[in-house]
């Protein structure tokens, strides 16, 4: 199981970012509710425009790395900073500002945004598109009819068998044959290349942004393994948003990508139904392990993409669905035309939105301008019911200390 959840992210976080991935989910067990961390996609636009960098297949590695690994630091500092402030104050006040039906839109349209990707990726060719099909129908099928531990590993299962389905096809020529060029020229072994931060104001004030769409994400993630778990996590708020800056801060300062909590493993705890903490701890082991064996990298990397495609549409469907859970378990009221346009604007904005915003150093991608959207419209649709219901919710609060503290002295009394 713990292989299946490298599997699930390996489509995101390629071997560059692979040990720290490890590193990062490490500290994240140790400090929260365990959940797989990998490099968030939050950065892409922002480390690409302070770095003045454009991919092409010949481009090469980003020279100027360095500069955006001291954005994405400070960045992880700020976030550590809004955490710390959680721990101390408490939730509350987080909930206020990001209620369910704000988090379930924002987990929702994660989920709709990425679906393009799995789309795209699944529709490049004809075959691809019914190794796509036949990959869902495996996995689907493997979840609900297989026989004892197979159930437990429907996305392990539906990607060895959509493999040797694909390669099976390219022997007789009906479909692309595999290029293993990169498997045969990579190393066994190979330590990751370092980098150190380098720290530009223009990159800093660029990158620093992220953060609140990473506390986006980290709350409705939180939010969506406790809706499926059946159990509220809402406590461990301050714990995993610290638990993501340090995550990104050690991942930073060597050069690495800024962390995240990652949708296709929570869509892996959806489809199975396991949530067991030993799993993250073996996936994170695993990943630092590979992020030393260049050749596994290079032999994921041949994996269809018909098939990997197939595989997103599931992890990021169930995401989508999740989000719509959150609204449902925590009775949010469509009946109020506040809480339609709080939701729907975001989730198309989301679903259409395939290009960066710019305003001077500020950018916004598909996901950060929904989420800011979704949180600003909530607080100037709710008005002074915000105001109120914080104030209401420290008064519950000082309420709850007193009859501890009456009770504490009813019990001091009873022993005496």
């Amino acid at each position: 199981m713990g292989v299946q959840h490298v599997l699930a992210m390996f489509g995101s976080t390629v071997i560059a970012a692979l040990f720290f991935s490890g590193i990062g989910t490490l500290i994240f067990f140790c400090i929260t509710v365990p959940s797989y961390l990998g490099s968030s996609f939050g950065f892409i636009g922002v480390v690409a425009s302070s770095t003045g960098y454009t991919y092409t297949p010949t481009a090469g590695p980003n020279p100027h790395i360095d500069v955006a690994a001291g954005g994405i630091l400070i960045c992880g500092l700020v976030l550590a900073a809004i955490g710390v402030i959680v721990l101390i104050a408490g939730h509350q006040w987080i909930e206020v500002i990001m209620p369910p039906v704000v988090t379930g839109t924002v987990v929702l349209t994660i989920g709709v945004h990425l679906s393009t990707s799995a789309f795209t990726s699944a529709t490049q060719t004809s075959f691809d598109g019914w190794m796509a099909f036949t990959t869902i129908m495996i996995i689907s099928l493997t979840s609900v009819y297989a026989p004892g531990a197979f159930r437990r590993l429907p996305i392990l299962v539906g990607m060895v068998i959509g493999y040797l389905i694909h390669f099976a096809c390219s022997r007789t020529g009906a479909a692309p044959e595999i290029d293993y060029t990169q498997v045969y020229n990579a190393k066994w072994f190979a330590a990751p290349t370092f980098v150190k931060p380098v720290f530009e104001a223009k990159a800093i004030s660029t990158i620093v942004p992220v953060c609140v769409v990473l506390l986006a994400e980290n709350l409705g993630h939180i939010k969506a393994v406790g809706a499926m778990a059946e159990t509220s996590l809402d406590k461990y708020f301050g714990r995993a948003i610290l638990g993501d800056a340090i995550s990104t801060i050690v991942s930073s300062a060597g050069g690495g990508p800024g962390t995240t909590t990652y949708s296709e493993n929570i869509g892996v705890m959806a489809v199975t139904k396991v949530f067991s903490t030993l799993i993250f701890l073996i996936a994170a082991l695993i990943a630092v392990l590979l992020g030393f064996i260049q050749k596994f990298g290079a032999a994921i990397n041949t994996i269809p993409s018909g098939v990997f495609g197939g595989l997103s549409i599931i992890l990021f469907g169930l995401i989508t669905v999740s989000g719509a859970r959150i609204w449902v378990e925590n009775g949010v009221d469509f009946k109020d035309s506040r809480n339609m346009l709080v939701a729907g604007i975001p989730v198309v904005i989301g679903a259409s939105m395939q290009t960066t915003l710019k305003w001077g150093n500020f950018q916004l991608d598909g996901i950060g301008l929904p989420t800011f959207c979704c949180i600003l419209l909530y607080q100037i649709l709710r008005g002074t019911d915000n105001l109120k219901a914080l104030y209401q919710k420290v008064k519950d609060r000082k309420n709850r200390r007193k009859q501890q503290d009456s009770v504490s002295e009813l019990e001091e009394k009873q022993i005496e």
